[in-house]
C-alpha cells in the first residue's frame, strides 16, 4: 500500500468519495423524508469513511476488506437513489448521473492495488 499512498488522503477514490458526500447532502438537503434522507447520507459517507478505516488499518487484508465494505455502501446509494427517483425527491437525469459516479466508485474499489499477503506495512 505504502507504493501508492501515504495517507488516505491521497487516495484518488477517498477523494472522489468525499466529493460525493458532498453531492449526496446537497442534492437532497430540503428533503423532508428524515428516515430516507438519513439512510442515503449515512450510505454516502460510509463509503467514504471505510475506505479511510481500511488504509488506517494498515495490514493488506484489513484494506481489502473495508474496500469491499466501501464497494457495499456504494451499491447501497446507488439502490437508494432509484428510491429517491421513484418517489420525486431526485429528479431521473440527477439520480443517474450519481449513480454513474457511485458505480465508478464501486469499480475502482475492486481495481485498487492491495498486497496478497497479510503483512503490515
Amino acid at each position: 500500500m505504502a507504493d501508492f499512498a501515504k495517507q488516505f488522503e491521497d487516495l484518488k477514490i477517498w477523494q472522489a468519495g468525499r466529493v460525493l458526500v458532498s453531492k449526496v447532502y446537497n442534492e437532497l438537503s430540503q428533503n423532508k423524508d428524515f428516515g430516507f434522507r438519513d439512510q442515503i447520507q449515512r450510505a454516502a459517507v460510509s463509503a467514504m469513511t471505510n475506505i479511510a478505516e481500511g488504509f488506517e488499518r494498515r495490514s493488506s487484508a484489513d484494506f481489502a476488506r473495508f474496500l469491499d465494505i466501501a464497494k457495499g455502501s456504494s451499491g447501497e446509494v446507488r439502490s437508494l437513489l432509484y428510491v429517491a427517483e421513484d418517489l420525486g425527491y431526485i429528479e431521473p437525469d440527477r439520480a443517474q448521473a450519481l449513480r454513474d459516479e457511485y458505480e465508478k466508485l464501486s469499480k475502482a474499489s475492486r481495481h485498487l492495488p492491495v498486497q496478497s499477503d497479510d503483512s503490515t506495512l
